[in-house]
């Protein structure tokens, strides 16, 4: 009587090739996940540091100079953020045809956008408000 061999096991190279294939693919898919979870974070901060700036900036709009209508514009951080901030008299669009009181108070609507990086749409921060100005602070001669 022959004494039993036992068969050698181990994974063949195909096997082996596979394997190393599954793995490739599957880090490339973690990757590409946390580079996009990376980018989002990246683009979160700078649109937060961006609405500090322009609260920052439409919070004193007509505080230390008197509103007069125009437009102006600026950086943040060295020109990492731009801005543009426009001072309208307001019509409320449900009388279009009133005419504008010449005299006492009256309001203004001020807008700011704010841009960063290329300025595309997800770069871009736009604020509106309205600000009541008394008939000696509008920046008019009287």
């Amino acid at each position: 009587m022959k004494p039993l061999r036992h068969a050698q096991r181990g994974y063949s190279l195909i096997e082996v090739i596979v394997a190393f294939a599954l793995l490739a693919l599957a880090l490339t898919l973690l990757l590409g996940t946390l580079s996009g979870a990376t980018r989002q974070v990246r683009w979160a901060g700078d649109a937060g540091v961006a609405a500090l700036h322009a609260q920052s900036l439409i919070a004193t709009v007509g505080v230390g100079e008197p509103l007069s209508p125009g437009q102006s514009t600026g950086e943040f951080e060295d020109g990492r953020y731009r801005w543009t901030l426009q001072v309208a008299p307001w019509r409320d669009p449900a009388r279009v045809d009133a005419p504008l009181q010449p005299a006492g108070d009256s309001l203004y609507e001020v807008a700011l956008d704010v841009t960063w990086g290329d300025g595309g749409p997800r770069e871009r921060l736009q604020l509106r408000s309205l600000r009541l100005a008394p008939a000696d602070m509008q920046g008019l001669p009287r």
